[in-house]
């Protein structure tokens, strides 16, 4: 009776398979060949079990594979256990930079840069001329002096200054001013329906500049702080305005923001 594990390949008619018996036996056995992996190292057997011959050179090659297997099976895991590693590395987290004042536009002559970061100090603002507009909504402000200097063929200048009024216990905008380059530059007055050109002269303020953004979160701790610095020293504050000193050319979180209390003389 065959073995479950052998099937019967007939009485010796296969010619493929004549080489692995001698003469006498393809007239006296009915053999069958392995049921297993084409790549088995077994010859092939008789109905009895007994191994007649194997495939020398089968066995050899078969050896050769799986151990070509094997290798390869083991680089690759090798290989992506590394990679894995390499993920999963946590990488050294290095200081964090300084704020630094990326420039859009020149200063106004004799205007300090914006600074030092995060503190609050005492400054002397130079004196001034600019166009204002009392839009309070900052995007018609914005538009409505860009045409007014753009129309005039006025030089772009940085910052942009904000006039801040207390509203509901938080700073809200009032009005707008592009800076004019110097007191030179066009002329002070009525420029149109919705701008008015103005000399500002010198002010003390207290300053204190962040980068980032201008979310009322960050002009609140700017405020605190000046306010903090205000009754530390005595002093007497006439009104707030914030300075903006890049546009939507800049990342936010390198924008640099400037609040300034202007002090009463």
């Amino acid at each position: 009776m065959n073995s479950p594990h052998h099937l019967p390949v007939g009485r010796h008619r296969l010619k493929e398979h004549s080489q692995f018996f001698p003469s006498e036996a393809r007239h006296r056995h009915r053999c069958t060949i392995p049921h297993q992996h084409p790549f088995s190292r077994s010859g092939v057997f008789c109905a009895n079990g007994k191994n007649i011959q194997k495939n020398l050179n089968l066995s050899e090659s078969v050896l050769f594979y799986r151990g070509m297997k094997n290798t390869t099976l083991t680089a690759a895991f090798l290989l992506a256990l590394n990679s894995c590693a390499s993920w999963a590395e946590v990488k050294p987290v290095g200081p964090t930079p300084a704020p630094a004042y990326v420039s859009e536009a020149p200063l106004p002559e004799g205007w300090p840069a914006p600074g030092p970061y995060d503190k609050v100090s005492a400054k002397t603002m130079p004196g001034y001329r600019a166009a204002f507009t009392a839009k309070s909504a900052q995007t018609m402000a914005f538009w409505t002096l860009f045409t007014h200097i753009k129309k005039n063929d006025i030089p772009m200048t940085s910052p942009v200054e904000m006039a801040m009024e207390n509203e509901e216990s938080a700073l809200e905008m009032a009005s707008m001013g592009f800076l004019y380059q110097n007191g030179k530059v066009g002329t002070a007055g009525a420029a149109g329906k919705n701008v008015e050109v103005r000399d500002v002269p010198s002010q003390n303020v207290l300053s204190y500049t962040w980068q980032g953004d201008d979310t009322k979160e960050n002009v609140a701790k700017a405020k605190t702080a000046i306010d903090a610095a205000i009754t530390e020293k005595k002093l007497t504050l006439e009104r707030y305005r914030l300075l903006g000193y890049n546009g939507p050319a800049t990342p936010r979180n390198k924008a640099t923001w400037e609040l300034q209390a202007i002090l009463k003389k």
